[in-house]
Order: C-alpha cells, then structure tokens, then sequence
C-alpha cells in the first residue's frame, strides 16, 4: 500500500523555512559587514578580512582586499587582525602589499572625509 501512496504522491522535497533564512541570511552577510564597517564598526573589518582571504559568503578570493581589511581593523587595536594581515602578506608581493596599504589608507580617508 505504501508503494501505492509513492506512486500518486510523488515526494517533492521542499526547502525548510530554516534553510531559505540561512540563504538570505548568507547572501546578506557581505553587505551587512560592508555597512557595519562604514558606520566604523572595526569587527566588520576583520570579517571582511576573513571573507577576502578565504573567498566565502559570495566574494572572491582577494588577498589585496583581504591585507585592506585586516589592516583597518588592526589599526583599531585587534591583535589577531595584525596576525592574519600578517599571514596573508607571506602569499603577496611587494606591489600587492602596497596596493592592499594604499587602499586602507583611502578607505580611512573617504571614512574621514563623511564624518566631517
């Protein structure tokens, strides 16, 4: 009998309300974090370090971006930024390292410029 119910009511998998808030949740991550750290939120900062330098949550891998970011947030005091800024560096050249400088000084810059 069970066989017969199967063949009338073919099982249709249907995504769990759960899963599609983690997909949202997931496609909103990189934009909640750029936001974050616009406002000065430095833990973004790192986030967005974590992102770049392992290419997750929808970005590409970009040590440039990934050396920016940890660098802004250990300007404001995270240790383990400056050590994964670190670590990222030892995969860059010396042209890469400065890019990846010049970037987070322009970030600071444009971040100085809107809040006056």
């Amino acid at each position: 009998m069970t066989a017969d119910i199967m063949k009338e009511r073919p099982c249709v998998l249907v995504p769990f309300a759960a899963e599609e808030a983690d997909v949202q949740a997931e496609a909103l991550f990189l934009p909640d974090r750029l936001a974050a750290a616009a406002a000065g939120d430095f833990a973004a900062c790192f986030d967005l370090g974590v992102v770049f330098s392992t290419g997750s949550h929808g970005a590409t891998c970009d040590l440039i971006e990934a050396h920016k970011w940890f660098n802004l947030a250990a300007v404001a005091g995270d240790e383990e930024a400056a050590t994964c800024r670190a670590e990222v560096a030892e995969d860059m050249t010396a042209r890469e390292i400065a890019e990846a400088q010049r970037r987070a000084r322009q970030w600071l810059s444009a971040e100085a410029r809107k809040a006056a």
